[in-house]
C-alpha cells in the first residue's frame, strides 16, 4: 500500500497498540463538527466564526476600520465565548487528566449539550438574525468550540487539532519530498482537511438549500455518536488512555 494511503488508513482505522489508540477517527469527526458550526455561524449569523478565532481577530481589524459586513460586537463576543469554554475544556482535563478517553467523554457530553442547545434556539427562538437570538447563538457555539479546541489540545493526537489548519497544511507543503523532507504524515493532515472542507461544504448546502438550523443537527448528531464512542473508551486500562 502507498504511504500516504497507508497513514490515511491508520487515521481512520488506527492500530490498538498506537500511542494514540482509537483517539484519531474521533478527532475527525470533531474537525468535520468545525466545518459544520463555522459554516452556520458565518453565513446565518453574519460575519463572525465560532471555532476560528484567527477569523475573528482580523475581523475585528476589519470592523474598526469600518469595513461593511462586519461586526466589532460580534466577533469579540465569540473570542470571550471561546475563551470561556477553552477554561471549562481545560478544568475537565486537569481534573481527569489520569485518563484520556474520559477527558474525551467529559468534554464531548458537555459540548454535545451545548451544539443540541444552540441547534433548538436556532429552530425554535424566531429570527436568527435577530440581536437577542444572534448573540445568544455565538455565545452557546463559541463556548462549545472553546471545549472542543481545549479538549484537543489536551489529547495531543498528531495534526489533528480539530479546528485549526494553518500548520496542518504548512506540515503538508515544508516535509514533502519535494521540500527535500520524508513526506511524514501527508495521508492525516489530508484527512484532517478533507474532514473540514466537507463540514463546511456540507453546512454551506445544509444552509442554502435546507434550513438554517440543518448544520447544527448534523453537527450533533455526529458529537452524540462520538459521545457513545468515548464513553466506552472510559473503561480501558490500554496504555494511549495514560497521559502524554
Amino acid at each position: 500500500m502507498h504511504p500516504v494511503l497507508r497513514d490515511a488508513w491508520t487515521t481512520v482505522v488506527p492500530d490498538p497498540a498506537d500511542r494514540h489508540g482509537p483517539l484519531p477517527p474521533l478527532m475527525l469527526a470533531l474537525t468535520a463538527v468545525t466545518g459544520l458550526v463555522d459554516a452556520f455561524s458565518y453565513l446565518v449569523l453574519g460575519h463572525v466564526f465560532v471555532a476560528n478565532m484567527t477569523g475573528n481577530v482580523v475581523f475585528s481589524g476589519f470592523a474598526i476600520a469600518g469595513a461593511a459586513g462586519f461586526s466589532l460586537t460580534a466577533s469579540l463576543a465569540a473570542l470571550a465565548a471561546f475563551g470561556a469554554g477553552a477554561v471549562l475544556g481545560g478544568r475537565i482535563a486537569h481534573r481527569a487528566r489520569a485518563h484520556r478517553g474520559l477527558v474525551l467523554h467529559l468534554a464531548l457530553v458537555l459540548e454535545t449539550i451545548l451544539v443540541l442547545a444552540a441547534c433548538l434556539i436556532a429552530q425554535l427562538a424566531g429570527p436568527v438574525d435577530g440581536a437577542g437570538t444572534r448573540y445568544t447563538l455565538i455565545a452557546v457555539l463559541g463556548t462549545a468550540m472553546g471545549v472542543q479546541n481545549a479538549t484537543a489540545r489536551a489529547l495531543a493526537v498528531p495534526d489533528l487539532t480539530t479546528t485549526v489548519l494553518t500548520l496542518t497544511i504548512t506540515g503538508m507543503a515544508s516535509d514533502s519530498k519535494v521540500a527535500g523532507g520524508r513526506g511524514g504524515r501527508i495521508g492525516r493532515r489530508a484527512l484532517s482537511t478533507a474532514a473540514m472542507f466537507a463540514g463546511g461544504l456540507v453546512g454551506a448546502v445544509s444552509v442554502r438549500h435546507g434550513s438554517p438550523a440543518l448544520p447544527l443537527l448534523l453537527a450533533f448528531v455526529l458529537l452524540a455518536g462520538g459521545t457513545v464512542a468515548a464513553f466506552a473508551l472510559t473503561r480501558t486500562d490500554a496504555d494511549w488512555a495514560s497521559p502524554l
